[in-house]
């Protein structure tokens, strides 16, 4: 929950001067909050804007909630669903997500489906038990749709401690085997990543691309982590 309307534009202004004409072979997708979504657009289209969540409603009596279709109206291409947040702290579970998946598909939104372990489900040796169930989800959704997938692990989320490249790949690995039948699948990779670990992830970590947290709150490190990858 970062950034107001004003930020919002500065740091829109900020990364576009960085940019330029933008970063060869590397999409560039911003997740503003709701009501800093315009703020943030570019009008060269030099990246992407993605809603931070949906409503597994498509609409009706539920104060509060943002519909799929108030999302792609907002100039939105992409959705974040499941984020370790939202199922955290929210008690977003499997039905529940897969009705967020269905919206976005009626919309044309591309998910952003995020997985991953926790500590505990780390320690335990269930991580690959783990991704297993959250792909469940993703059973009903289109295989002839574009996907992506973004393995998070919850342990690594904000703490500095990120994922090696070998904890990456095998994850990565498993998404790829899990989801064989997905014809337009990307995988990222998100939790304390940075301009220096961002190349060995990136070429060792088996993902095309990354879902940054606190670091890309800063245009300049955004970009550090984009020209590294």
């Amino acid at each position: 929950m970062n950034m107001t309307r004003a930020q919002a534009r500065t740091y829109a202004q900020e990364l576009g001067a960085k940019i330029g004409d933008g970063i060869p072979g590397c999409e560039l997708v911003l997740a503003p909050p709701f009501t800093a979504l315009d703020a943030a657009q570019d009008p060269r289209s030099r990246w992407a804007l993605a809603a931070q969540n949906l409503s597994e409603h498509g609409s009706g009596a539920f104060t509060g909630e943002v519909s799929a279709a108030m999302i792609a109206e907002a100039g939105c291409r992409y959705v974040l669903v499941g984020h370790s947040e939202r199922r955290s702290l929210f008690g977003e579970d499997g039905p529940v997500l897969a009705r967020k998946l269905a919206r976005a598909r009626e919309r044309g939104l591309v998910p952003i489906y995020c997985v991953g372990e926790t500590e505990a489900e780390r320690e335990a040796g269930r991580t690959q038990a783990t991704l297993a169930r959250q792909a469940e989800t993703l059973e009903d959704d289109p295989a002839g749709t574009p996907l992506v997938v973004a393995y998070e692990p919850v342990w690594a989320i904000g703490t500095g401690r990120a994922a090696t490249p070998e904890d990456s790949a095998s994850a990565a690995a498993q998404l790829a085997e899990l989801l064989s039948s997905r014809r337009e699948l990307r995988l990222l990779y998100g939790g304390s990543v940075n301009a220096g670990n961002a190349g060995e992830l990136l070429r060792l970590g088996g993902v095309h691309g990354f879902l940054i947290g606190g670091a890309s709150l800063d245009p300049a490190a955004f970009f550090q982590i984009a020209g590294a990858a």
